[in-house]
């Protein structure tokens, strides 16, 4: 099993590469999918950050986003994808690659992770497709 950190170095190259890509319809239809659940969570308070990630990841695959927090703020991570992904997961780590505790939910081709740092920096978002095959996915997130 490769380690964090070496999946670190892996991904967020590969994550950066993809921004400037143009979005597929498939890639459209996953980042509704990651709105409709961040939307849930708009009726809490949270508010949508502009901007997302969106990209293909095939099964047992991992895609990894850096983002930066506050410490002080709520966030949550929404992840959608396209139906021909079964079960999607989602975890947060921190800059030394040390997965931190989260809230979370689960519902098949949708999955979010809530999380309120106690210090601020860079943390990284790994999305892994579990279950179900190669499928475009897009990640937002909120914060409060």
């Amino acid at each position: 099993m490769k380690s964090v950190t070496s999946i670190f170095s892996a991904f967020v190259l590969a994550a950066t590469s993809v921004l400037a890509a143009a979005e597929s319809d498939s890639e459209v239809n996953a980042h509704k999918a990651a709105l409709d659940l961040a939307g849930a969570f708009s009726n809490e308070g949270f508010k949508i950050r502009d901007g997302h990630w969106a990209g293909t990841i095939k099964p047992h695959d991992h895609a990894l986003i850096a983002v930066n927090l506050y410490a002080g703020n709520q966030y949550w991570f929404s992840v959608g994808a396209t139906d021909t992904a079964k079960k999607l997961a989602i975890n947060l780590y921190d800059e030394s690659g040390k997965l931190v505790e989260t809230e979370s939910y689960n519902e098949g081709e949708k999955a979010a992770a809530g999380f309120s740092p106690t210090s601020s920096g860079q943390y990284y978002v790994m999305v892994d497709l579990v279950d179900g095959n190669e499928s475009s996915v897009c990640l937002v997130y909120s914060y409060k």
